[in-house]
């Protein structure tokens, strides 16, 4: 750990978001107003002031060779005291991240932006109808922003708007996220909800009693107000670790309950571990005109696989899309992850060469990120992955070769503890993009989470405020709960659906 003294500052706020700052130079930061016994590792002072409207940030560091000032500034004028404290917390953390880069060599490309969601600033300026010119001004000199991502960003943008004109005018409907908490193992990078299926029979049972009633409560309440939904997203888990005729049940409750379902623009099934992919699977899934589904590799080495703790085999991913196929499965996604345990440039080319052979509708490139709770986290010593400009490497050949074969960027999102400070990517073949994936990221729309471990998010219709709301992650406490939180959920969609009608 990097102790980090900063001289200057009292206001505890800053702590947590220059700690955040520092962790994309150094492996894990703690930032310290008063210095430590034992010396620190970095010292910093800041000088601050108010000029008029102005506040001025002055940064130095003392381990540079040469002093060199950092300089920030925010202009203060007509904000309220929230966003005040916001602008200087910008102008400190652009002096300081300045400082760092200096000292390290190293060039932030998403500037100080350490959030998941970068595209949504720039939805912002569209929605605004800010000139294109001055909106990417805007986030070079708010947050430091490279060209390069900027530009990623637009058109992920552009091709969100061609694939979905109304993006801006969907937040009448609504869209539905199913979590369905089983999986054959757990990955060793995962945090979702989700347990293995083996031996819990009466939990799977008991779980999708308490599915069927949120989706009947939740299809009721969407009929009585005449609000139709979007797309519907099968997550979890893994959906498919549920047996065909338990698939073919929650089917044909989605059906009976839900309003419309003939005019749901997309529905995507999660089946991403192969080894829960079976012919009687696909024929449900096909018998209620599903067909878009991810089988996800994360990688073709099976060294690789063993270590992370997916039971399946290469051949076995490989044999289940061309079964998918078979079964008339006609928009597959994929997932890779750069970084994984033990493997470099040379296993993630080897992966793309096996992703060539198939070519899915759409290819999302993940970055691995050190979850807090996963179990690679707990146990970071015995996982050895790629150093920084391997990583960036990997990131770029999968740019090379997804713009070689016609897939474009249609979404992304970052994560804390990303390698690399880099992030994980959608790209698709043109008009094969997932419609959920875009409403989730980029949060124009409310989103119902039902199942277990399911998240919804509230969207205020008028000031865009977000209130999440979500469900017992563990299958008992859910079990013994549902009834409680669906009322809950449907309590908080009265509160904003009204506030939508009495605009």
């Amino acid at each position: 750990m990097k102790q980090i003294y900063i001289k200057g500052l009292t206001d505890e706020r800053y702590i947590r978001p220059l700690e955040h700052i520092g962790n994309l130079f150094f492996e894990d930061t703690k930032v310290l107003y008063r210095e430590p016994e034992e010396k620190a590792d970095l010292h910093v002072e800041f000088e601050t002031e108010i000029i008029g409207h102005e506040f001025i940030v002055k940064g130095k560091l003392k381990e540079l060779k040469e002093e060199t000032i950092c300089n920030g500034h925010a202009d203060l004028s007509q904000l309220t005291d929230k966003e005040i404290f916001k602008q200087m917390k910008k102008a400190i953390s652009k002096s300081y991240l300045l400082m760092l880069q200096e000292y390290t060599g190293m060039v932030q490309k998403w500037g100080i932006l350490t959030g998941i969601r970068p595209t949504k600033l720039l939805h912002r300026h569209m929605q605004k109808q800010t000139p294109i010119e001055e909106a990417h001004q805007s986030l070079r000199e708010e947050y430091l922003m490279s060209d390069e991502k900027i530009e990623l960003m637009q058109k992920i943008i552009d091709r969100q708007l061609a694939v979905i004109p109304d993006l801006y005018d969907l937040k009448k409907e609504v869209s539905i996220y199913i979590g369905i908490p089983f999986c054959p193992t757990k990955c060793a990078y995962c945090t979702f909800p989700a347990y293995a299926i083996n031996g819990r029979q009466g939990s799977v049972s008991s779980f999708l009693g308490g599915l069927h009633y949120e989706m009947e409560k939740i299809g009721d309440w969407l009929k009585e107000k005449n609000i139709n939904i979007t797309t519907v997203y099968y997550g979890g888990g893994t959906p498919t670790s549920i047996s065909a005729e338990e698939m073919d049940m929650l089917y044909e409750r989605m059906h009976d309950s839900f309003p419309n379902v003939e005019n749901i623009r997309e529905i995507t099934v999660e089946a991403g571990r192969p080894d829960t992919i079976t012919p009687d699977k696909l024929e449900v899934l096909k018998k209620y005109n599903i067909d878009r589904i991810s089988i996800n590799p994360q990688s073709y080495t099976q060294q690789t696989l063993k270590a992370i703790g997916r039971h399946h085999t290469v051949e076995e991913t490989i044999d289940k899309y061309h079964l998918a196929r078979k079964h008339g499965m006609n928009n597959i996604n994929m997932d890779l992850i750069i970084g994984l345990p033990g493997e470099g440039v040379e296993e993630f080319q080897y992966s793309l060469d096996k992703t060539e052979e198939l070519m899915p509708e759409s290819l999302t490139v993940h970055t691995l990120s050190f979850k807090r709770a996963s179990e690679m986290t707990r146990n970071k010593s015995r996982y050895k992955v790629a150093d920084r400009e391997e990583i960036q490497e990997m990131m770029k050949m999968a740019e090379e070769w997804t713009e070689k074969h016609d897939y474009v960027p249609y979404y992304l999102y970052r994560q804390k503890n990303i390698l690399g400070n880099l992030e994980n990517v959608g790209y698709s073949k043109k008009n094969q993009e997932s419609i959920y994936n875009i409403m989730m990221m980029e949060e124009l729309q409310t989103v119902i989470g039902v199942g277990c471990g399911a998240s919804s998010k509230f969207i205020h219709p008028v000031t865009g405020k977000i209130t999440q709301f979500s469900n017992p992650k563990h299958p008992k406490t859910y079990n013994e709960s549902f009834v409680e939180y669906t009322d809950k959920k449907i309590a908080l969609l009265n509160e904003h659906f009204s506030l939508e009608a009495s605009k």
